[in-house]
């Protein structure tokens, strides 16, 4: 594809460049070689564009490194690599048809040109809208109910009185709808299930990755919102509510009744207690513990969950722990038991 026509689909500016510049794919700045395309949006990672081996190098507006190579100006260069990435693969189309081997109840309603996969089990009174692929061993749970668009990868669950939206797209192994973790300690010390009544609910546009789990409800429901992504490993403890538009990286962990605002960033191995608030924007840095509610727009890190930046003049100080005691028992004021306390 010429370079011209690339920028024209990806409305960026061309820079430097021959518009007739014939591209054949995408890689990244140290993998891409002579007739690629690549990006620059780390500002750290900017030294590598001068000796990429890439053809042309997507840029954002502030990238001002001279480099002797076509630039692609965009206002936000990620996300218009994605797109680029977009223009040279296209994932696999799978036939409408359905699997000689798949199971589905005579009750159910499916949309037409579904395409399901050997051994589906759609179970009764399930309805799946239109355009729907079921790849193999998928199961939907009976009185499911599965907008337009519906993309489940092999081995993904959907349970019992689930309702999902339009364009939802399950990874493989996702479970969604299985119960919650609700047991009450009896009079001889064991634990009493606690029935799971409330669905799992998904909104329009939710991508949920691999091996995730978002639980069903003791009572109400369970539910993420539209547009929001869930990672791969992280679990949405039963009764939790999560926004619109909110990122849960990888190994998140939402205990029961969360509330979790829209447009939120809970980064890698996030843990939040049961109950707990978070407001719209906010953003935990990778392995906080969040014990309490977190107004919104704060950005907080570390355990338990404190401002970002005091936790990083806070870390400062523990990496010099050692230094510190030492001169406090130098200085004669302080014993050394009274550093151990």
């Amino acid at each position: 594809m010429k370079l011209g026509k690339i920028a024209s689909v990806l409305g960026a500016r061309l820079e430097n460049g021959d518009a007739d510049l014939e591209i054949t794919g995408v890689a990244g700045v140290e993998a891409a070689t002579a007739g690629q395309l690549t990006f620059i949006a780390n500002p750290k990672y900017v030294a590598r564009a001068k000796i990429t081996q890439a053809s042309a190098v997507i840029v954002g507006e502030g990238f001002r490194v001279p480099v002797d190579r076509p630039l692609l100006r965009s206002n936000n260069a990620y996300l218009t690599f994605a797109r680029a990435i977009e223009l040279f693969y296209q994932p696999p189309k799978y036939a409408a048809g359905v699997h000689p081997t798949a199971v589905i109840h005579p009750s159910a309603k499916i949309g037409k040109n579904a395409a399901i996969g050997p051994y589906v089990v759609v179970d009764e009174n399930v309805e799946i809208g239109a355009d729907c692929v079921l790849l193999s061993h998928v199961v939907i749970y009976r009185e499911a109910r599965i907008g337009n668009n519906f993309f489940a990868h092999a081995h993904a669950v959907v349970r019992e009185g689930c309702k999902l939206g339009d364009n939802v797209t399950l990874q493989n192994g996702v479970v969604i709808g299985a119960d919650g973790f609700g047991f009450a300690k009896d009079k001889e010390g064991g634990w009493r299930k606690i029935v799971q009544s409330g669905p799992a609910v998904l909104e329009d546009d939710v991508e949920v990755q691999a091996n995730a789990c978002v639980d069903r409800a003791s009572i109400g429901e369970t539910r993420v919102g539209r547009g929001t992504r869930i990672d791969n490993l992280v679990q949405v403890g039963h009764g939790s509510r999560v926004g619109e538009n909110t990122l849960l990286c990888a190994q998140v962990g939402l205990a029961g009744s969360t509330e979790v605002g829209n447009n939120v960033i809970l980064a890698g191995q996030v843990g939040v207690a049961g109950h707990c608030k978070i407001g719209d924007g906010v953003i935990a840095t990778a392995q906080t513990g969040i014990p309490s509610d977190v107004p919104a727009g704060q950005v907080v890190s570390g355990y338990p969950a404190i401002d970002n930046k005091l936790w990083l003049r806070c870390v400062a100080v523990f990496n010099r722990l050692p230094e510190l005691a030492r001169s406090w028992r130098g200085s004669g004021k302080f014993s050394s038991k009274d550093v151990e306390r």
